[in-house]
């Protein structure tokens, strides 16, 4: 890399690093430790109780307290990161802001003069968790990011799309890696169960991410092996109550949060079928490490999902679907194991995070200012999919106007 465009590049608005929640934190890890490799200074603002570390995988971590209730932690923490990054002494050449829940600090980024890309996430608003006061904040929120003239991130074609159709702005369309993962199956035994012989699904207990349609279609389908459920209830336990109603009697094993990422992909790469129910974020992460691990998938249809799976799953939108394609599983499970296969190579090639950085790498240079760089341009992006979204426009004209945008 030509030296003078070596960058200060700072991360702000995640748990940080080292990833150990979701798939923010994961992508903070994968792209900022690639970034530092290339020679750029990563400062990644971090809240994580009790890390006393510096420094990780080259990157140089900025630990700060954050108040920790749901409504507060997230905002109390940034503000703190940006208040951090913003002094003299601190100013990087560049930023990058997770959700856009956010917004209310972004103003203080562009006063500073920190050219700073903002990470819009999923259309939180829609979250059932947010209802009410929560859902009228992230909407306005989105609103707000969206009106700062900052660039904008979108990790899913749908969401570019989005955010054109709701405030006509443009956005550079980066979505997640996937790992690509042979997993084994000596930790099956931990749940008593043996390769292919037990469907799954990994998520958030959220009415939004359709568990209960899932575990309700399996209970129809009459499989005869089990449904194993991954997944928390972080905010309460009145949804995953009502879940656990509708399974009755069937052999549906709920597990709770798996935080042992060896047995999270061992359950992920020798299920006989991942029934993913996620509707309302981009490039769902565990849809990704689910196609990596070369789990056959069935997914709730939405644009997202198509988007990411690419021809390689089956969809449902109703519990009788989701019996549906259980049965279809059930029967023809080689059929099932080559879609795994066709998917795991799809996301091989579509979704690597060598990739996703250097269409980060590439951000921060325009937004920053600098030209050149070891990699291709962004509108050259290698992901099939433009890198930047405008209905109507080809990815140049799109670029030329995202900077007059962002003038």
């Amino acid at each position: 890399m030509n030296t003078g465009n070596r960058m200060h590049i700072a991360v702000i608005g995640t748990r940080g690093v080292p990833a150990q929640y979701g798939g923010f934190e994961t992508a903070v890890e994968e792209v900022g430790k690639r970034l530092a490799a290339r020679g750029h200074r990563v400062t990644v603002y971090c809240r994580n109780e009790g890390q006393t570390a510096t420094e990780y995988l080259g990157m140089e971590l900025v630990n700060l307290p954050a108040l920790r209730k749901r409504s507060l932690e997230t905002l109390s923490h940034t503000a703190l990161s940006v208040r951090h990054a913003t002094r003299r002494r601190n100013r990087p050449d560049a930023a990058v802001v997770f959700n856009a829940a956010n917004a209310p600090f972004l103003a203080r980024m562009r006063k500073a003069g920190v050219p700073t890309a903002v990470h819009m996430d999923g259309i939180e608003w829609k979250r059932q968790k947010w209802a009410g006061a929560g859902a009228k904040y992230y909407r306005w929120a989105e609103r707000k990011a969206a009106a700062e003239g900052l660039a904008l991130i979108a990790d899913a074609q749908g969401i570019a799309d989005h955010l054109w159709n709701e405030y006509r702005r443009h956005s550079y369309v980066i979505p997640y890696g996937a790992p690509i993962l042979s997993p084994g199956l000596d930790l099956l035994k931990q749940h008593d169960l043996e390769a292919g012989g037990y469907h799954l699904v990994v998520a958030r207990m959220e009415p939004e991410n359709h568990v209960h349609m899932i575990v309700e279609g399996y209970t129809l389908s009459g499989s005869d092996v089990p449904l194993v459920v991954v997944g928390g209830t972080p905010y309460g336990n009145e949804y995953i109550d009502h879940v656990k109603r509708l399974a009755g009697r069937s052999d549906t094993r709920f597990v709770g949060a798996v935080w042992d990422q060896q047995l999270l992909n061992q359950l992920y790469g020798n299920c006989r079928s991942y029934l993913h129910g996620h509707s309302v974020g981009g490039t769902n992460p565990s849809l990704l490490r689910a196609l990596g691990c070369a789990a056959p998938v069935s997914a709730f249809d939405v644009n997202f999902n198509r988007e990411v799976t690419a021809g390689h799953a089956r969809f449902f939108r109703t519990p009788e679907e989701v019996a549906a394609v259980i049965r279809a599983d059930d029967t023809d499970a080689e059929d099932a194991l080559l879609r795994g296969k066709a998917g795991q190579e799809h996301v091989s090639v579509a979704y690597r995070w060598e990739d996703v950085t250097a269409d980060y790498e590439q951000m921060l240079l325009e937004i920053a200012g600098r030209k050149g760089g070891s990699t291709p341009a962004l509108v050259e992006t290698r992901f099939p999919r433009p890198a930047l979204a405008a209905p109507g426009r080809t990815a140049r004209r799109a670029t030329r106007q995202l900077r007059r945008d962002n003038a």
